[in-house]
């Protein structure tokens, strides 16, 4: 039986949310906005997973600045986990910057594979890294809200934040 790798995992709380931080000895594995189970993290991410928010001292520290506006990009080391398409995707949502949004078909485009918007939802779909890695800021093309882990009205508030329409 193979031994299966420890994550360390904390829990951040946010205007009636709770995330759950997950990360391997590399970098931040996993956010979890759907209060998923300890079990069935675990199986997702093929580990072991415990307590411990001294190795997500700084994780925890920066996700606290940005959901308090402080902060707007994140320096953390990151453990992604996907197909070299979703990667793309995935760095490609990082270059947005705070405050604004993409629509799948810019992101699409910009990662050179302008038909592909199917594919490019499911990869921000599958963003294993939400908050950190800002698929919160992709939006449909006529800029309505659309899907989102957290649900939309936390994608709602996200972007509020961004845009400094949130009181704090």
């Amino acid at each position: 039986m193979a031994i299966k790798e420890r994550l360390a995992a904390s829990v951040i709380g946010w205007g009636g949310w709770t995330f759950r931080v997950i990360s391997s000895k590399t970098g931040v594995r996993y956010v979890d906005l759907r209060k998923r189970s300890v079990e069935d993290l675990s199986q997702l991410l093929k580990g072991t997973i415990t307590p411990d928010d001294r190795h997500n001292e700084t994780v925890l520290d920066q996700l606290h600045e940005y959901l308090e506006a402080q902060r707007r990009t994140f320096d953390v080391p990151l453990d992604l986990r996907g197909t070299p398409f979703q990667q793309a995707v995935w760095n490609q949502l990082l270059k947005i910057p705070y405050g604004e949004t993409r629509s799948y078909a810019d992101v699409a485009a910009l990662i050179g594979r302008p038909t592909a918007l199917r594919a490019v939802g499911g990869a921000v779909a599958a963003n294993p890294i939400s908050l950190i890695i800002p698929c919160h800021r992709v939006i449909g093309k006529d800029g309505s809200l659309v899907g989102y882990g957290g649900g939309l009205p936390l994608k709602e508030r996200l972007l509020a934040l961004e845009q400094g329409s949130l009181d704090l």
